[in-house]
């Protein structure tokens, strides 16, 4: 584990620490979920609800007092034209925040969202958290060979992605871009043993669980998006590349993702 994650403190106790802040931040968001919450668009054209602020302001909160040190980058922040390091290149560590991940989900009330916290360092994810509120169910690392799924009444679960059955692939596509040529082309050279369409990044985490083997991603996403799905991945066994097969780094321009694949082992 790198220098620059040790100096912030214990990984294990942050994590739990940061699990607390996602079920706050989600306890928060699910206040108004249910309610017809009304979206509203954010100058690129993105949803944004009453729920979104309440998670982010939750976790801003948390975060501060848990490692004022480490800057953050926050979806509903950037979308106001808050970019913490100005426009100086990333630092050595950041945090990446996704309040809520799957605003559209969470319109629609079909409970495919989640609050997504990770932490960068030297350019790629070494912590994350993922938390679906609405299942209270978490999945995170610590950075350090601890990856796991906690369950109701906080029983943590060991998780580890899973080498593609003989039978073919799970396939999991989000419901914005569950088809296109693209994926389509991607998809050939495989056995497609079954899909599953669902929102936001407990895509991720399902590979990551070995409840799915695959998720091919062409169409745009940001770096809150992934972060915390990456870092669980890949301490799961699993990868996150672009179509050149590099790792998915962070800290890029606009924090704007390339096309990228997610699998298993």
């Amino acid at each position: 584990m790198s220098a620059a994650l040790a100096g912030a403190r214990d990984p294990a106790s942050l994590v739990a620490a940061l699990i607390g802040i996602a079920t706050a931040a989600g306890e928060a968001a699910l206040v108004h979920y249910g309610r017809g919450a009304a979206a509203r668009a954010k100058r690129d054209g993105s949803p944004v609800t009453d729920a979104d602020e309440a998670a982010e302001a939750v976790i801003l909160a948390g975060l501060a007092r848990l490692t004022p040190e480490i800057p953050v980058v926050s979806e509903e922040r950037i979308a106001a034209g808050d970019r913490p390091f100005g426009a100086s290149a990333a630092p050595a560590r950041f945090w990446l925040v996704d309040p809520l991940d799957g605003t559209r989900e969470f319109v629609a009330g079909n409970g495919e969202f989640c609050v997504n916290v990770g932490l960068v360092v030297d350019g790629y994810p070494a912590i994350g958290v993922i938390h679906a509120p609405v299942d209270d169910v978490t999945w995170a690392c610590d950075g350090r060979g601890s990856v796991f799924r906690t369950v109701r009444d906080g029983i943590r679960v060991p998780i580890v992605a899973r080498v593609a059955p003989p039978a073919g692939v799970v396939v999991v596509s989000s419901r914005s871009h569950a088809r296109g040529p693209a994926l389509d082309a991607y998809l050939e050279d495989f056995r497609v043993a079954g899909r599953r369409i669902l929102g936001s990044a407990i895509k991720l985490a399902m590979v990551a669980a070995g409840e799915a083997d695959l998720y091919p991603r062409f169409g745009p996403t940001s770096e809150w998006d992934t972060c915390a799905g990456q870092a669980i991945l890949e301490q799961a066994g699993g990868s996150v590349v672009t179509l050149t097969g590099a790792r998915l780094a962070y800290g890029k321009p606009k924090f704007a993702n390339p096309d990228f694949i997610a699998r298993g082992r």
